[in-house]
């Protein structure tokens, strides 16, 4: 969304409420906790149109919002959502979309992944909704919401709305806003999780007021919150309790508001990451701020305006800062509009790290909390969990359970193996950081690795840092590595250093990291003869060599694979190496970016592995809408072990960037009809991957 202003017409306003319907933090601590996803909640029923009892009734369904979204004014005491009218429970875009619309007051909890199709898609709430997550299981995927004008008295709280990036950071062409309103007015943004989208996260614009945005975790993404688009100075809006990480700008950046009102907000640029931030709060236009202990770490101009805007700063702290840092002008007293309480602004990051977000308390009944806290395990470095490794979290769970067990793990680098047995389905490991890369799991071996015991070495397969054998598994937020140091090792025999390996059926990958350098990720399945499917989505793989292998059906999604140099500095590899079965699907890329530090022309999108000379294999990689860098060969792929590629499945369709080409005896293109069976569904059959 373009920073530029547009007139919007004048209407009439009812002004200047001196008490609030709540005062304080609503859940400020009470809602603090580690980050679950328990079994199937079960709250309502699995038909959406079922209505909570009496015994569903659970206090957040009767909170309200605090800040200017609780003031009265144009005709609306407060901000209270759809709680005077029935709740829903729903679990497909199509419920969602049916009540969010609808002109009835409801309370709609979203107790699934919901994918927006197509991308994009911006669902137009109507006034009077309340629209939560149960727990930690309401996410949606790929678009999002928009208020219009005239709308008002709404809730979205407890979810998690990401992923309709589309590949371009400062993307001018996709307007894929998290949520957006224009000329709305009370509305509470309370407790979500808002990433990676082609635009906004938050856009407030064209006169939208009496808005409060409290407890949400925004990251990784460059517009991110959006005040203004609009001549007109009337916007009042309060912004507290909010963690921004890796967010590169608008943080926020609000253009003639009226009152804007920040407090207890934490800002946070991490060093060493591709994301920088270009300025934090800015006060524009007209806009009078009052900015109140509020925490900066590593921000770039932490705090600007223009020199007709106001900034009173009181109480904040700068740690790592550069760059302007500016206040001035006069503003307004926020408790002639409302009451609030501060928090100690020493306390803020550890208060925010903890309490942003969606709470597995908000959306659902107390039974199904005490449920879903009951089935995970948390594991900690420093003792504060119940475990201080994540295998022996996985030790713990029973044998040939039958329902989502999920080993919640706390910041941190652990170096140790971690294995997956069997007869342990349905297992999640769920890093509970801001960003994928604070809880990281990591060993050393290869396969010339010689073993502990003295009985050979560990081998490809037996080298992997985590290794995943048990049907029904995920993986989120977190780093997989195995930092195998080739260059200190070259007398080792065997150079193959595994990550990740799966030999299992439906395994989910979602925003992970998985990092190595040769035959990082090692997509297998339990046997030769069984079917394993994997979808990976809005993850990161790194690697240079085979770093993509393996018989197993696989989906990369909406995902980064990122070419690295050899150990010894060259620019050379191959990203995949199928050894797909005849009659399987093998490596499906989509959606995706290809990129890297290395050398133009030096990398193969991949070769045939027939493991072992097998003969009788077809190993299949396609590679369809996606991005390539320069790096890519003009002719992508190669020969292996005496097995030609043309002799197996091979083939691209409608890739973009300086690494495509145009169909030829070297460079097969799929056409529009053999494209429409190699989609991501093809690929997954009867599953489709939910988070939970």
């Amino acid at each position: 969304m373009s920073e530029h202003r547009g007139k919007a017409n004048d209407r009439p306003r009812h002004r200047r409420r001196r008490t609030a319907l709540a005062v304080g933090v609503p859940l400020a601590l009470t809602a603090a906790g580690t980050m679950a996803y328990g079994t199937d909640l079960g709250v309502f029923g699995e038909d959406a149109q079922h209505t909570a009892s009496a015994a569903t009734a659970a206090a957040w369904a009767a909170e309200t919002a605090d800040g200017f979204a609780s003031v009265n004014a144009l005709g609306q005491n407060g901000t209270y959502g759809g709680r005077d009218g029935k709740t829903v429970t729903v679990k497909t875009l199509a419920d969602l979309e049916k009540y969010a619309t609808a002109p009835e007051p409801y309370v709609i909890v979203v107790a699934a992944t919901i994918n927006m199709n197509p991308v994009g898609k911006e669902i137009k709430v109507q006034s009077d909704k309340t629209i939560v997550g149960a727990g930690t299981s309401g996410q949606i995927v790929g678009g999002g919401f928009f208020l219009g004008s005239g709308v008002h008295n709404v809730i979205i709280r407890n979810l998690t709305i990401r992923d309709s990036y589309q590949g371009i950071w400062n993307d001018k062409d996709h307007d894929f806003d998290a949520i957006q309103m224009d000329g709305a007015h009370h509305v509470w943004i309370d407790h979500n999780d808002l990433r990676h989208m082609a635009d906004g996260l938050i856009d407030v614009r064209k006169d939208s007021t009496y808005v409060t945005v409290s407890w949400n975790k925004l990251s990784d993404n460059n517009k991110t919150f959006g005040i203004g688009w609009t001549e007109n100075v009337v916007t009042d809006i309060t912004i507290h309790h909010n963690w921004f990480r890796e967010t590169e700008q608008r943080n926020p950046s609000t253009d003639n508001a009226a009152h804007a009102h920040l407090y207890n907000n934490y800002l946070e640029d991490v060093s060493g990451t591709t994301i920088k931030s270009s300025y934090g709060n800015y006060s524009r236009g007209k806009t009078k701020m009052v900015l109140e202990n509020s925490y900066f770490q590593g921000m770039n101009n932490p705090v600007t305006k223009d020199s007709t805007a106001a900034v009173v700063q009181k109480g904040n702290t700068f740690v790592g800062t550069s760059g302007r840092n500016e206040s001035g002008g006069t503003a307004f007293d926020p408790k002639s509009y409302y009451g609030y309480t501060l928090d100690k602004t020493a306390d803020v990051p550890g208060l925010l790290k903890s309490g942003t977000g969606p709470r597995t308390s908000i959306g659902t009944t107390a039974a199904a909390t005490k449920a879903a806290a009951a089935t995970t395990l948390t594991v900690a470095k420093d003792g504060s969990g119940q475990y201080k490794t994540v295998q022996a979290a996985v030790n713990a769970v029973p044998a040939n359970n039958p329902s989502r067990v999920v080993i919640a793990v706390k910041p941190g680098t652990y170096r140790e193996l971690v294995k997956v047995p069997a007869n342990k389905p349905h297992v999640t490991i769920q890093g509970t950081g801001g960003s994928r890369k604070d809880t990281v799991i990591v060993y050393n071996n290869a396969s010339g690795t010689p073993k502990p015991d003295g009985s050979g070495n560990y081998g490809t397969s037996g080298s992997a840092s985590v290794a995943v054998e048990a049907d029904d598994f995920q993986a989120r937020n977190l780093t997989i590595s195995n930092d195998f140091d080739e260059a200190a090792n070259q007398s080792l025999s065997g150079h193959q250093a595994v990550a990740l390996r799966t030999a299992a059926d439906k395994v989910m990958l979602d925003g992970v990291i998985v990092t190595g350098d040769q035959d990082t990720l090692l997509l297998d399945t339990a046997a030769k003869d069984k079917l394993g499917r994997v979808y990976m989505t809005n993850s990161y793989v790194t690697g240079n060599v085979d770093f993509i292998f393996g018989r197993a059906t696989a989906v990369i999604d909406k995902s980064v694979i990122t070419l690295k140099k050899r150990w010894n500095g060259t620019s050379a590899g191959y990203i995949t190496a199928p050894s797909t079965a005849a009659n399987r699907k093998g490596i499906l890329i989509a959606n995706s970016t290809v990129n890297g530090d290395v050398s133009s022309g030096t990398f193969y999108l991949g070769r045939p592995w027939h493991a072992g000379g097998d003969a009788a294999l077809d190993p299949q990689t396609t590679v369809r809408n996606t991005n390539l860098s320069a790096a890519i060969k003009s002719t992508p792929w190669t020969d292996m072990s005496g097995f030609s590629w043309k002799d197996d499945r091979f083939a691209e369709y409608k890739n973009t960037g300086p690494g495509a080409g145009s169909a030829s005896g070297d460079r097969p293109q799929l056409t529009d009809a053999q494209a429409s069976g190699q989609e991501v569904g093809d690929w997954l059959g009867d599953w489709t991957p939910t988070a939970s």
